[in-house]
């Protein structure tokens, strides 16, 4: 039993342990350096990520979303991305024209205090104004004309349009082909969808865009008015596919640009025919034409400088209609050789570097002098890439590079180069002895030494097109993608930008 002399010494040291532990956890409560003080940053993908962190230092928590092997473009945010999200202070993105899934996160996202830093926008962002949609009706018909028009406000001058459409909220927006004016006509099919438009600046970025509004379809339980006979075309009606054959079409890309050849190709599960056809049309207020010359499952298409809609039907031995695949929309964009990877362009991201650093101020002002020096930081890095670049590239003679698709457009505009684009060329679809032949035949008349694959394009494909033509491949790192090879060598946005300088030396010089 404890004597009073030894209680009252227990309890002494029990109430000073007690008040160290109280100071203690106090003082880890308000350390600036604790997790528990850090804000946090959620960033989209890889360049917006290494920027952001280099911005933050210890000072936030930055986490990576479209995290190794995946693709920054068709991304989908999961469950557990828009809860993330939702107990974020800072979300850091470059913009709609590349994160295509953004606008369908901030639909999701129940955060009214989440700061959103478009980074494409750069850190002066003036108001751009709104877009309103008028002529709307509460309802229309199968059948029925939809006119709507799209205002703008503000004193913006531009008239690039795109137009998009979705099922519900669930689904992702895809472009509407024939539709790039402020006038939207559509005639109404069966079921009811949503639509929005959207208005781009000169650099095909997006200036401002509407609301989606929802176009009601209701027949009033009627039914729907058969298809009329197409006459003066080769058109057959479809609707006796057998049920239960699906076809599905690879191969597509987000966007064309007039004279790329579009590759497609048609994937049926196992079945005998092997009699196809495909099928286009402007928009869904026109009839379906067959293309001649394209009688198999594989599909090759110069573009004319109007999108369009394709589909591939399968005939069985009797020619009639066995299955065939959904409508699918092939967007031409001629933007005037721009894209939307402004963080190959070393001025641009420094740019998108101050953007973000006034995010990070917005979100945590206490902070804002940490923020500055870091920023101020890394921009004299970006200075210096800048710098490395003009000088190896100034005197070159030789000015031209060959890539499978249009992504350096603002490198190449910064440091006077010409990109050419192996247009249409699909990382899903081997191209054919045809289109090796036309690529041969741009090899020889460029006097091309090297074709420059973006990371994550098939390995097979690229060694195709240099067995066939005698040229050599090379990577360009556009940083789309957390690679495998990234990680390996332990490449960062600095060190890889400086491998693609050391890579495109063996065309430009």
């Amino acid at each position: 039993m404890l004597n009073p002399k030894m209680l009252r010494t227990i309890l002494v040291l029990f109430t000073v342990t007690a008040v160290l532990f109280g100071c203690q956890s106090q003082n880890t409560q308000e350390s600036p350096n604790n997790e528990e003080t850090k804000i946090s940053v959620i960033a989209s993908f890889l360049p917006m990520y290494e920027f952001t962190k280099n911005i933050a230092g210890d000072r936030a928590d930055v986490q990576l979303m479209v995290s190794e092997g995946q693709d920054a473009h068709h991304y989908e945010p999961s469950a557990q991305d828009v809860a993330a999200v939702n107990e974020a202070d800072v979300f850091v993105y470059s913009s709609e024209e590349m994160e295509f899934w953004v606008k369908s996160l901030f639909n999701t996202v129940e955060n009214d205090n989440l700061i959103i830093a478009r980074s494409a926008d750069g850190p002066d962002k003036s108001d751009t104004g709104s877009v309103q949609i008028d002529g709307a009706t509460d309802h229309y018909h199968t059948g029925d004309e939809i006119a709507l028009t799209a205002n703008l406000t503000g004193d913006a001058d531009y008239d690039h349009w795109h137009w998009y459409q979705r099922a519900n909220a669930d689904e992702e927006w895809a472009a509407i082909s024939g539709q790039g004016t402020e006038t939207f006509t559509y005639e109404a099919q069966e079921e009811s969808f949503e639509v929005k438009a959207v208005i781009y600046d000169n650099n095909h970025n997006v200036h401002a865009e509407s609301e989606p509004i929802e176009l009601n379809i209701d027949n009033h339980d009627s039914s729907v008015q058969e298809e009329k006979e197409n006459e003066g075309h080769e058109h057959e009606n479809h609707s006796n596919a057998q049920a239960g054959e699906k076809i599905t079409i690879a191969g597509l890309a987000d966007h064309y640009h007039t004279g790329d050849v579009v590759t497609l190709v048609a994937e049926s599960e196992e079945t005998e025919y092997e009699n196809w056809k495909w099928f286009i049309r402007e928009d869904a207020n026109q009839d379906w034409e067959i293309v001649p010359d394209q009688e198999a499952e594989r599909f090759e298409y110069k573009t004319t400088g109007k999108s369009f809609e394709a589909k591939a039907v399968l005939y069985d031995d009797d020619q009639n209609v066995h299955a065939e695949s959904s409508p699918i929309s092939v967007l031409i964009d001629d933007h005037e050789n721009q894209d939307p990877h402004i963080w190959l362009d070393p001025v641009l991201a420094q740019n998108q570097v101050l953007a973000i650093r006034n995010a990070l101020i917005e979100a945590d002002p206490e902070g804002k002098e940490i923020y500055e020096e870091n920023a101020e930081a890394f921009v004299k890095e970006l200075k210096a890439l800048d710098e490395e670049y003009r000088i190896t590239l100034e005197e070159a003679e030789n000015r031209a590079f060959v890539v499978q698709h249009q992504a350096f457009g603002y490198l190449a505009e910064r440091y006077d180069l010409e990109q050419i684009a192996i247009g249409g060329l699909s990382t899903e679809v081997e191209p054919s002895p045809s289109r090796i032949a036309e690529i041969g035949k741009l090899v020889q008349e460029h006097n091309v030494p090297v074709i420059y694959y973006q990371q994550g394009a098939s390995s097979s494909i690229a060694q195709t097109v240099a067995n066939e033509t005698g040229t050599k491949t090379a990577v360009l790192y556009d940083l789309e993608v957390l690679s495998e090879e990234l990680l390996a060598n332990d490449l960062g946005y600095l060190e890889a930008m400086r491998h693609n300088l050391e890579a495109l030396q063996a065309s430009i010089n």
